[in-house]
């Protein structure tokens, strides 16, 4: 079984979503994790489907979100809405503000 932020819990995300969506990369930032790299983490959407998703940073995301663990794992294991999430202030977004609420959308639906 995968745990959150884990490569096989980042490769998992590969195909999930549904077409209409948008096509961008996304970096996904966990902060307040052991991990060396704070939790980065990066998907790149084709047409709101997941076509590639792995651990690291990626050059010049579309857009950036930004999240403390707890509300990431929360997200991860369907207890919270990342759209809820934004609307808090519990996630901050950088880049394209014309992306975040189709992402948001997406990934709600894609967990």
């Amino acid at each position: 079984m995968s745990e959150f932020l884990d490569d096989e819990w980042i490769a998992s995300w590969i195909g999930r979503g549904s077409a209409p969506g948008p096509t961008a990369v996304v970096q996904v930032v966990v902060t307040g994790t052991d991990l060396a790299d704070d939790g980065k983490w990066y998907v790149r959407l084709d047409d709101g489907v997941v076509a590639d998703a792995a651990a690291g940073v990626v050059a010049a995301p579309d857009l950036t979100l930004t999240v403390p663990y707890p509300d990431g794992a929360a997200m991860a294991a369907g207890d919270l809405d990342p759209s809820v999430a934004f609307m808090q202030g519990r996630m901050k977004t950088a880049g394209d503000p014309g992306l975040v609420l189709d992402v948001l959308a997406g990934a709600a639906q894609a967990r």
